[in-house]
Order: C-alpha cells, then structure tokens, then sequence
C-alpha cells in the first residue's frame, strides 16, 4: 500500500530498548489510530497506528494501517496504482475481501483472507493493488517492515504463505511470520520478526509464551482485550517492551475478539522513512523520488493495471533527518 499524502510527514524511525530490570507484569503503552484518506473523490479512508509521535517502531515493523470493514459499494473498495518501494519489505492481511496484487517482478496474485503476501523492495521494486469485482467487504491490514542496514539494498522478492489454524485453549492463532504457540512460519525475513493473527472467544483468557527478548504490539480488530491488565479498544495499538515471557489476553466482550501480534528484537538502527521510501539520509530518498520520477529501471514496470502510475510528491523543504523514538521521559 502506498501514502498517497501529497505532503507527507518526514519520519526518522528507531527503537530505545528498555532500560532496566524487566518488570514483573509488562506496561502496555496505549496507541490510538488517525484516520488517513488514501486519496480520491471517494477515498478509502484507513487507520493508521504507525508510524506516529509517541512510536515510531515496533521491532523493524514501521507502519501499519488497518482499514474496514468497509462495504465497497460505499467506499469505493481499494485501488492503489503503481507506485515504488526501497529499503523495507510489505505485509499484506485480510479479514475479508480480495485484492489483486501486481508488481514488476511480474507477479500477479491474490490476496485473500487468511494467506500472507510478503513483497520486498530492497533496492527497489513497484506494485499495485486494487480489491476486485468480486470484495463486497474489504477488511484488513497492511503493514511495513524496515530492512537493516545489510540487507537493505537486497534485490526484488516476493513470497506468498497460507499458515495454518492452530487451537488456543480458547482461541486460534494464524502465524505468518516467526514461531508462536508451536508453530514456525517458513517466510523469509532480515530480522527476527513475529506476526500473527489472534482469535479470543467471548470471556475467556489466554495465555500466550511470548519470546522475551522481543518487544510486542498488539493490534486490536475487534472486542474489548484486556492485555497484560490494560484494557484495548478496537483500532488501538498495544506496545509492551521487552522482558516478559508471556502475555495474558482477556476478552471482555459478548463476541469473539480478533486481533494482531507483531513483534521483534528492538530495532537499534536510525532510519528516515517518507513517502514510500525507507533510506537513512536525505540525500538516499531524493535519489530514490528521482529515480522513480524518471521511470529508472531501478523500481521496474508494473503490467496489467489500468490507469496511470503515482507520481511521487514533491520533496519538503528541509532536511530530512534520522530520530529515533521518544524517550520514556519525553511520552
């Protein structure tokens, strides 16, 4: 998925692990969403948890939007034309709905609920996505995850994954990526990574062994979840730093709750991210908007979708700067 703002914020991203003796019970920082329009007369309209002023990573995951459920006869459904990616890899997940995906590797594929699109643009890589004639509800998540600085400029790559339904005591968890509840993903990634999609039935408590040396994010779709003794809201982002070897769930509501848990070791590298580049100076991402602005082979071509590519916005006028996240003493 693309930001499509024609003047987007300039974010330096970065990750401060926690200081300390890890606490008994782990503090959840609560993260609320803004809604961002994806551009258009109809705008599909998303939420958007990362990046933002209070954290800007979770792990080497960057940036999340979570969008629907939206009927598409109403919003207009997705479609995003082409337009490029560098230095991090794309995590497409639906609820509900289907989208097409085309990128200039000459993929053309599907994204269906339940079943992981994972698409790197390292050095640099394009694609579409448009939801198709047959999504009546398009609901789901894409998410973005920055590469380190020595895989950062690795070539194209696209892996697709359907992960199996595997039994809670009182819930299922998918694993798309990374190892949770006795199930590994295969999916290839440059740091080490969890992400998986969570279901709690209507008041019952799970509790899951987290690996401690990650820190957690979870991204609640529905239900009212008590994480850690901190109650979440749907479309809230729950952060929990590292040191805690397991995560207590509740769901407080009369349905069952549905959510996202994303995690990975502290992310110790400073990174600029605008637009739809991830670099680590000024100077890379005007190298990658002019590349891209001059149809370089750099980013491919991508065949099949019918409509022009994004023209990428113009550059702001002062330096873009790495940062990292705010300090304890600064939230």
């Amino acid at each position: 998925m693309s930001t499509t703002d024609a003047t987007p914020a300039v974010l330096g991203c970065g990750s401060l692990a926690e200081a300390g003796a890890p606490p008994e019970e782990p503090r959840v920082q609560v993260l609320t969403a803004r809604d961002v329009p994806l551009g258009g007369p109809r705008a599909m309209t998303v939420r958007r948890t990362l990046p933002q002023r209070a954290r800007t990573l979770i792990g080497a995951w960057c940036f999340a939007d979570h969008y629907g459920p939206d009927d598409v006869a109403d919003s207009g459904g997705m479609d995003v034309a082409p337009h490029p990616h560098t230095g991090l890899q794309t995590v497409s997940w639906l609820f509900s709905g289907e989208i097409e995906h085309r990128d200039s590797m000459g993929n053309h594929t599907l994204v269906r609920p339940g079943e992981l699109n994972l698409m790197t643009g390292g050095h640099g890589i394009s694609h579409s996505e448009v939801s198709t004639a047959r999504t009546t509800i398009l609901h789901g998540v894409q998410l973005w995850v920055a590469l380190p600085e020595e895989h950062r400029r690795t070539s194209r790559d696209f892996q697709h994954y359907v992960p199996a339904v595997i039994s809670l005591d009182g819930g299922e968890a998918r694993v798309f990526l990374g190892s949770l509840a006795g199930d590994t993903s295969p999916v290839r990634t440059f740091t080490p990574l969890l992400g998986a999609e969570l279901t709690i039935a209507p008041h019952v408590t799970v509790t899951l062994t987290v690996d401690a040396r990650l820190e957690h994010g979870l991204l609640i779709d529905s239900g009212d979840v008590r994480a850690a003794g901190t109650p979440l809201r749907p479309a809230e982002l729950g952060y929990l730093g590292t040191g805690a070897g397991t995560l207590t769930l509740a769901n407080e509501a009369d349905t069952a709750a549905r959510m996202l848990l994303l995690g990975g070791p502290p992310f110790d590298e400073q990174i600029v991210m605008w637009w739809n580049f991830i670099g680590r100076s000024h100077e890379e991402i005007a190298e990658a908007r002019e590349a891209w602005q001059n149809g370089s082979d750099r980013f491919g071509a991508v065949e099949g979708y019918a409509g022009n590519r994004l023209p990428a916005p113009a550059l702001p006028k002062a330096t873009m700067r790495p940062r990292g996240n705010p300090s304890e003493g600064t939230r």
